[in-house]
C-alpha cells in the first residue's frame, strides 16, 4: 500500500465530494488539482485546459508558491510530455520525467521534478484537460518510492469524476451566460423601442414647429420647447442604454454601484419588481466584494427564475464593523431543513462556500408559501 494521509476509500470519497460542491469552472479546476495532490500525496500537481491555438487556456497548479509561479513565466504550450497526455488515452507513469525523451522546454525556474504521473481528463472523445502530479512523498525521505499502479488507478477514477464535475460547471456557466444574454437582449429591445418612440415624437413635433413658424410664431415656440424636452428624454434613454448594457466592472465601480446597476437591469428585464437599497456601506476588500456580488447574483437568479416571486428586495448595509447583504423575495419558499437533508438546492452550497471563503457566513430563512430571505454577512477589517 502506498503512503496516504487518509484511508483509501475515505480519501477518494472526500475528493469526489469536494469536486461536486463547486459550480464555477475555475473553482472546479482548483479543487481537482488540490484533491489529486492530497489523494496521491504528491509534492506538485497541475491541470491544464487546452485552447485551440496550441497552448493552454487555463493552467492551475498546487504546491507551487506565488513567487515560483511568477518566476516560471507564461503558460506552457502543448508540447513534449504535456502533448502526449492530451493526445494519448494511456496514463503516463514515469520514474524520472527528466529522462523521458519527450521532456523538453521546461523553464529554468520550474520546480525540480522526478517521478511523474499524468493522464488526460476526457468526456467521451473530447479531451477536457491534462492532469499530472510529480514527486511522490515517501514515508522515508530518499527511499524513492514513486507512484504506484494503485496511484494510477485512483487518479483514473478521480479523472472520470473530474470530467463530470468540469462538464457540469461549464454547463452551469453557459446557462448563466445565456440567462444574462437573454436579459440584456430584452432590455436592449425595450430601450430601443423607447428611444425610437421618443425620436418619432421628436420628428413630428419638429415638423409641426416648422409649419407654424410663419403663421403662428407663439405656437411654434411652444412646439420647439417640446422638441427640447423630447430631445432631453431621448438623450437620457440613450445614456441608460450605454450604462446598463455595458458589462459590470466591479474593480472600477465598486460593489454598491455595480449591484445597483445590475438590479436596475433586472427590474427592467423581468415582470417582478426588483429593488436595491444601500445603507452606510464603505469599500470592502476585493475578495469580499467579489463574493458578495456573486452571492447576490445567485440569489437573484433563484428568486427570479424559480421562486415565482413578484417582488425581490436587495439590501446592503453595515452591521457593526461588517457588512450584510440581504436578498428577500415573496415567492413560494421552501423548507430549509429538507434542503439540508437533501444536501443541495438552488446553489446554496456554492453560496455558503463563497461566504465561508471570505470569512463570512450565509443564513437562509424560508418556509413554503412564505418567501425566502438569504443573508450573507462578512466581518469588518
Amino acid at each position: 500500500m502506498s503512503h496516504r494521509p487518509r484511508s483509501g476509500l475515505a480519501a477518494v470519497s472526500t475528493a469526489l465530494l469536494a469536486m461536486s460542491r463547486h459550480l464555477e469552472v475555475r473553482d472546479v479546476l482548483k479543487t481537482i488539482v488540490a484533491s489529486a495532490r492530497e489523494l496521491l500525496d504528491a509534492e506538485y500537481a497541475a491541470l491544464g485546459v487546452p485552447d485551440d491555438h496550441g497552448g493552454f487556456a487555463q493552467f492551475v497548479v498546487d504546491g507551487v508558491s506565488d513567487d515560483q509561479w511568477k518566476a516560471i513565466g507564461p503558460l506552457p504550450r502543448q508540447h513534449g510530455i504535456l502533448a502526449a497526455m492530451l493526445k494519448d488515452e494511456t496514463p503516463q507513469r514515469l520514474t524520472d520525467v527528466r529522462q523521458d525523451p519527450r521532456f523538453e522546454g521546461w523553464p529554468a525556474s520550474h520546480p525540480d521534478m522526478s517521478d511523474f504521473l499524468g493522464l488526460p481528463v476526457r468526456d467521451g472523445d473530447e479531451t477536457l484537460a491534462a492532469l499530472f502530479l510529480a514527486n511522490k512523498r515517501c514515508p522515508r525521505p530518499g527511499s524513492g518510492c514513486g507512484f504506484t499502479e494503485e496511484d494510477e488507478e485512483l487518479l483514473g477514477i478521480l479523472a472520470q469524476h473530474a470530467a463530470i464535475a468540469l462538464t457540469n460547471a461549464r454547463l452551469h456557466e453557459r446557462s448563466r451566460e445565456l440567462t444574462i444574454a437573454e436579459e440584456r437582449s430584452r432590455l436592449a429591445h425595450e430601450l430601443h423601442d423607447a428611444v425610437s418612440q421618443k425620436l418619432f415624437s421628436l420628428r413630428l413635433t419638429a415638423q409641426a414647429a416648422a409649419a407654424l413658424v410663419d403663421r403662428d410664431p407663439a405656437r411654434a415656440k411652444d412646439e420647439l420647447q417640446q422638441v427640447t424636452a423630447l430631445a432631453a428624454e431621448a438623450a437620457e434613454e440613450l445614456r441608460a442604454a450605454v450604462v446598463e448594457l455595458r458589462p459590470a466592472a466591479l474593480d472600477e465601480d465598486g460593489l454598491v454601484h455595480t449591484l445597483r446597476t445590475q438590479i436596475h437591469v433586472l427590474d427592467r428585464a423581468h415582470s417582478a419588481r426588483v429593488t436595491f437599497g444601500s445603507f452606510s456601506v464603505r469599500a470592502l476588500p476585493a475578495a469580499q466584494e467579489e463574493a458578495l456580488l456573486r452571492v447576490a447574483q445567485e440569489a437573484l437568479h433563484n428568486a427570479l427564475r424559480h421562486s415565482g416571486a413578484d417582488r425581490v428586495d436587495v439590501t446592503l448595509a453595515r452591521r457593526g464593523t461588517g457588512v450584510v447583504l440581504g436578498v428577500t423575495d415573496n415567492g413560494r419558499g421552501f423548507d430549509p431543513r429538507a434542503v439540508r437533508r437533501a444536501g443541495r438546492h438552488l446553489g446554496l452550497v456554492s453560496m455558503r462556500d463563497r461566504a465561508g471563503g471570505v470569512g463570512g457566513r450565509l443564513t437562509v430563512q424560508s418556509a413554503p408559501g412564505r418567501g425566502t430571505t438569504i443573508e450573507m454577512e462578512v466581518p469588518g477589517g
